[in-house]
């Protein structure tokens, strides 16, 4: 390991050889021909009881899960998840749907070739999904943050990870219990050929991820009370886990590689170890807090498999996070005719090799404080802001955005008018 450049590794962590060389082929194993790309998005749904308009979640009668247990057996029966008798999860080809901590439901749609089959398998999903929720008294709406429930009342799933998660999150940063219960996002993951095309998506990714999360903001309430900030969700983010959050160390520095990736990420405690696919641990206790120590003080000095490098990835949540795909985590959670303007805006920014050189040209020299600045600064003056020197009508102009690209911040449930009522 060449210690010159692996320098942002925490101080007196351990970074095992092996683990390391398992990180890189991983990511590497993403690497793809331009002809090959394709999109996956993530949407996350916040679950509202049609009468009261407050969170629906496991514990509610009827929960979450029933609504999983009504559409399960239109999945693939193999590919279920299940933990602690709860069904948790139910999956089939280029679809999954799952809960996050609070009872948020996903709907994963991906690898797909573009917006279009993007459309078809979301539609279908909600074609069966739409009756299920109506008999069961309650709906899917897409904001950030719950409309009117606070994170207190909403109960976390009983799974080891989400449990290590909420002991965790509730000690650290100023946000954790919010993120982790009531928070939603739409996430969007892009393909690279190579480790210098995806180190410069990387780049790119944090730069712009901002400014389209300012465009595209959807978080009108925050606690039961209007949201007073512009991007909530990067409040939030920000504020969390310096180790995990916010935009990995160094990527803004010459010669930065998916080595100095994978170094700090197995150099930082993992949170929550899982060694459901680690044979050397059969029949331990398999899912558990791991605050302080690493990858290497817990997994077998061997190669990793696949299942425990995804693991270990997981447990970090930076801006642009990488697997063996770029995942682009910025925005709230937004609906699907929105969310499919926000992937062709990604597809035509970093997919198309000129814009690649545009943006590239525009953003040369940026530093990590450059982009810290920048999303200081659309906190704090929103429309007024400045990022990068230019106002946000000109950077409505330089992403090419159209007046339907952009939010409205008008408080209120757009998604079922005359059924909300406004705190």
């Amino acid at each position: 390991m060449d210690n010159g450049r692996l320098h942002y590794a925490h101080m007196g962590a351990t970074v095992n050889e092996h683990h390391l060389e398992s990180l890189m082929r991983f990511i590497s194993q993403g690497q793809k021909p331009h002809e090959e790309y394709a999109y996956g998005i993530e949407i996350e749904h916040l679950p509202v009881s049609n009468t009261s308009d407050h969170a629906v979640d496991l514990y509610s009668t009827p929960g979450v899960e029933d609504f999983l247990r009504e559409i399960a057996p239109y999945f693939d029966p193999h590919r279920e998840t299940w933990e602690r008798g709860h069904l948790l999860g139910v999956n089939r080809e280029g679809l999954d749907v799952s809960l996050e901590p609070g009872g948020q439901i996903e709907t994963a749609i991906g690898p797909a070739k573009d917006t279009e089959e993007i459309d078809r398998i979301y539609k279908q999903f909600r074609e069966l999904a739409d009756p299920v929720m109506s008999r069961l008294g309650f709906r899917l709406v897409n904001y950030g943050y719950q409309p009117h429930t606070t994170c207190d009342v909403v109960k976390i799933l009983p799974t080891g990870r989400y449990t290590s998660l909420n002991e965790y999150f509730g000690r650290i940063g100023s946000y954790g219990i919010p993120m982790m219960r009531c928070s939603a996002s739409t996430q969007v993951s892009i393909d690279f050929s190579s480790e210098r095309d995806c180190i410069t998506k990387m780049r790119l990714g944090c730069a712009v991820g901002p400014l389209l999360a300012w465009f595209f903001r959807n978080s009108p309430y925050f606690e039961g009370r209007e949201n007073p900030l512009p991007l909530l969700r990067q409040e939030m983010w920000d504020n969390l886990d310096p180790q995990r959050t916010g935009l990995v160390p160094g990527l803004y520095e010459d010669g930065f590689g998916w080595e100095d990736y994978a170094a700090d990420i197995l150099s930082t405690p993992l949170l929550v170890a899982d060694l459901q696919s680690t044979p050397e641990y059969e029949g331990s206790h398999q899912v558990f807090t791991a605050w302080r120590q690493n990858a290497g003080e817990i997994y077998p000095d061997r190669m990793l498999n696949d299942a425990e490098v995804s693991h270990i990835l997981s447990t970090h949540f930076n801006d642009v996070r990488l697997k063996n795909f770029l995942e682009f985590r910025h925005w709230d959670s937004l609906p699907m005719e929105r969310a499919l303007k926000l992937v062709e805006i990604v597809g035509r920014l970093f997919y198309d090799d000129a814009e690649i050189d545009r943006l590239s040209h525009f953003f040369s020299g940026l530093a990590a404080t450059d982009v810290i600045a920048a999303k200081a600064m659309l906190q704090s003056d929103s429309a007024q802001a400045r990022p990068y020197g230019r106002s946000m009508e000109e950077w409505r102009d330089f992403l090419g955005l159209t007046e339907d690209d952009l939010a409205h911040d008008v408080p209120g449930d757009t998604q079922r008018p005359g059924v909300f009522q406004t705190v």
